[in-house]
């Protein structure tokens, strides 16, 4: 077999430059990783865990470590097919090019939008702790927020690296103040039991609320793979790409393992189910409110504002060029690739991903868009992981200067992983499972219109 992606790599002159060093590369993946969910996700996990604490951390490092398998695949992807595009690429070089269409697809229709939607509802949820507000006013809050920078990103955003650099201190600023005065002063012995609270269960009801929670903590970890879609800007990728994936996935996993650990160490048990019960799900800014008092609590909230704004902002600005990208291929809608004649910006999926994410923030809860979006992008990640085989399979003489430790019972193994959560996903949640995989459904017929269009054009 011919291995053509060989000469590809070799001959490719993309005009891309490489300025990205393996700092820049943690440091992008630590941006995109490290936003709102950490900071509401605990008490997802934690309920999904039937109240206990222990079940709840081991979820956390869970997640980390279905993160860092699928990233060490990702990685042998990325280091020895080094183009711009990562996921999209990958699945159309190993299955067939409707199957990469079919995960930018998925991007713009649910996980783009969703993401939206999701950093949208959270930050006024996270004022609610200042300045209370019911289900709908949240809502109505987050849908002036999407609206509102759109518009400005509709006439361009000079500023726009500025604000995602303050987002990226804003982000760490009040986990650290959390994490650091809860480890050190916390006074509380949290039960580390692996045993939930609220029911009791067997041993394969367990495993089952865990798989559920892992999936919730995923949300906290998404964005792994996004260092792939910039290959191509990496210094010396082959080295530097792998390195950034793995340094970066370690280290947020102690990270939000040990500032869920400092929570429990600041909130005893009985207030946290108090809180939960009444549906406050700000747990951090809870236990910065007992380590500081009321400005501890304000400025956490105002430190998460900024994040979520900035990740918001980062995330409306970023997405609709995905879009206009697929468009210039040939294979979605032609306005999608007009840029506007004066601010230079594809407006069309802009305006088209604004109402999209509006009409999610109408329809489903916080809990609901975060694993409608894991869903989704899970099914794409979990064949982007499968490809590792199909490559060293197809093209056998590819150059690898990294490789899977462990092949092929690591890929295999965080396979089965991934569809195991899906498949526990599905039975947990039913109703956004069907969406999460309607949605490809309804992308194949996309596809095969946009591509009839070609054909007779």
């Amino acid at each position: 077999m011919t291995d053509n992606l060989s000469e590809v790599n070799k001959t490719t002159d993309s005009g891309f430059k490489k300025e990205i060093s393996l700092f820049g590369g943690v440091s992008i993946l630590g941006g995109i990783m490290v936003g709102s969910g950490i900071f509401y996700l605990g008490s997802y996990v934690l309920m999904r865990t039937g109240m206990s604490l222990g079940l709840a951390l081991l979820s956390w490092i869970l997640g980390g470590l279905v993160s860092l398998l699928g990233g060490i695949c990702y990685a042998e992807l990325g280091a020895s097919d080094p183009r711009a595009g990562g996921l999209t690429v990958y699945l159309s070089n190993a299955y067939s090019p409707i199957v990469g269409f079919l995960a930018g697809f998925n991007n713009w229709l649910i996980a783009g939008p969703g993401s939206i939607a999701a950093i949208a509802i959270a930050l006024p949820s996270a004022l609610t702790i200042i300045m209370p507000m019911g289900e709908w006013t949240i809502k109505i809050f987050a849908i002036v927020l999407i609206i509102g920078l759109t518009i400005v990103n509709y006439f361009g955003v000079k500023a726009g690296s500025k604000l995602q650099n303050l987002s990226m201190i804003a982000k760490l600023i009040p986990i650290g103040i959390i994490m650091i005065l809860g480890l050190l002063f916390g006074k509380v012995s949290p039960d580390l039991s692996l045993t939930p609270k609220t029911v009791d269960v067997s041993f394969g009801s367990i495993i089952s609320m865990i798989a559920f929670a892992v999936v919730a903590s995923l949300w906290a970890y998404e964005g792994w793979t996004n260092l792939n879609t910039v290959a191509e800007e990496v210094k010396n990728p082959k080295k530097n790409l792998p390195l950034a994936i793995v340094i970066s996935i370690v280290s947020i996993t102690i990270l939000y393992t040990l500032f869920n650990y400092s929570i429990y160490k600041v909130i005893p048990f009985n207030e946290i189910e108090n809180l939960l019960a009444n549906n406050e799900y700000y747990l951090g800014t809870y236990a910065a409110e007992k380590l500081m008092g009321k400005t501890g609590s304000i400025l956490v909230v105002i430190g998460m504002v900024i994040a979520m704004f900035g990740a918001l902002n980062g995330c409306i600005l970023a997405f609709p060029r995905m879009y206009y990208a697929m468009s210039e291929e040939g294979h979605f809608f032609k306005s999608f690739k007009k840029l506007h004649p004066k601010y230079k910006v594809p407006y069309a999926p802009l305006i088209v991903q604004c109402i999209i994410s509006i009409m999610l923030v109408l329809l489903r809860n916080l809990n609901q868009l975060t694993s409608l979006v894991i869903f989704s992008g899970m099914m794409f990640n979990t064949l982007g992981v499968y490809a590792v085989m199909i490559y060293r399979r197809k093209y056998p003489k590819l150059e690898r200067p990294y490789k899977v430790i462990g092949y092929p019972i690591t890929v295999i193994l965080t396979t089965f992983i991934f569809v195991g959560l899906m498949i526990n996903t599905f039975i947990e949640d039913p109703q956004t499972s069907i969406i999460g995989l309607a949605v490809p459904a309804v992308g194949i017929l996309f596809y095969f219109y946009f591509n009839r269009k070609n054909k007779a054009a």
